[in-house]
């Protein structure tokens, strides 16, 4: 399963890396091969600086070796060994007409002492960051999650909608990071889903992150937009920094494991701005994204 997964995310690396790269039409990835001294390593590649999209990472790692004691705490287990790979992805744009996006897909083993599997499981998700709400593409990235999770189970998009209301929240400010889409964790095998099943689930979601984002791009890139909107944008890039340095579990694995600091940290901005009491106009739709953010919303 390990290797059948980590072969599903090199190629779907290859294919949003092209997806976003046609799109941009000015910038390419730049790649970077790492390898981590405990064991493994991986495949980042940014992109920085384009017509369409001002920094982005599109991540592939597989890392194995000894759990690390603040890991086997979390896991409450004793000593063992570990493999887990994953692809991660980050999509800052230039407009703040056009969303950031964020996207994963992941699977673990943790091994006994002579090798043999004793846990295994996926998990992932992606979901929207709009800077500026436009209701229809909220419901496009929504339904286009929903199809995908439809197909292996019609209780699957309800139930990964709502983890991903309650995970993706910045409990410190009581708001949402974004709009949401789908996050599930910890998926192992059961009597009603087997691993393979779990595979063929997780790779149809990772299949359906282009077509949940791409149109959303195309449509909102070429909007004009006003200096006051782009400061708005970067006010609300500072709520994304915050969760991911505050709250982000990904962000603590990969600290806790000795992971790349440039990859895990690629996820990050590079503008940002934070003013002290800032509130948007009222009637605003600035005021109009935060209400929304209060409390999660059905977008089907």
């Amino acid at each position: 399963m390990k290797d059948k997964f980590y072969q599903y995310i090199q190629n779907l690396q290859d294919e949003i890396v092209a997806g976003l790269e046609k799109i941009d039409g000015h910038a390419k990835f730049r790649e970077d091969i790492w390898q981590r001294p405990e064991g493994g390593g991986g495949r980042t590649r940014v992109i920085e600086n384009g017509a369409v999209f001002e920094k982005g990472g599109v991540n592939i790692s597989a890392v194995h070796g000894k759990l690390p004691d603040s890991m086997q705490k979390l896991f409450n287990v004793g000593e063992a060994d570990f493999f887990a790979c994953g692809l991660s992805l980050v999509i800052h744009p230039k407009s703040p007409m056009v969303p950031t996006v964020h996207a994963n897909w992941r699977y673990f083993e943790m091994y006994d002492e002579v090798g043999n599997v004793i846990q295994s499981w996926f998990g992932g998700g992606q979901d929207l960051t709009p800077y500026y709400l436009f209701e229809e593409d909220a419901k496009h990235f929504h339904q286009t999650s929903k199809t995908a999770c439809d197909k292996h189970n019609r209780d699957f998009y309800t139930k990964y909608k709502k983890q991903c209301d309650g995970y993706f929240w910045n409990a410190h400010r009581n708001e949402a990071r974004g709009i949401g889409g789908l996050f599930f964790d910890y998926c192992k095998a059961t009597e009603q889903m087997s691993m393979e099943n779990w595979y063929d689930f997780v790779t149809e979601i990772g299949n359906s992150f282009l077509e949940a984002y791409v149109p959303i791009v195309e449509k909102r890139k070429d909007l004009p937009y006003t200096e006051a909107q782009k400061n708005w944008q970067e006010i609300r890039r500072g709520r994304y920094v915050e969760f991911n340095l505050v709250h982000d579990k990904g962000t603590l694995f990969g600290l806790k494991t000795n992971g790349r600091i440039e990859s895990i940290l690629m996820s990050l901005p590079p503008t940002v701005q934070w003013i002290y009491d800032h509130h948007p106009e009222k009637g605003s739709e600035e005021e109009k994204l935060l209400k929304v953010l209060e409390n999660p919303v059905d977008w089907i």
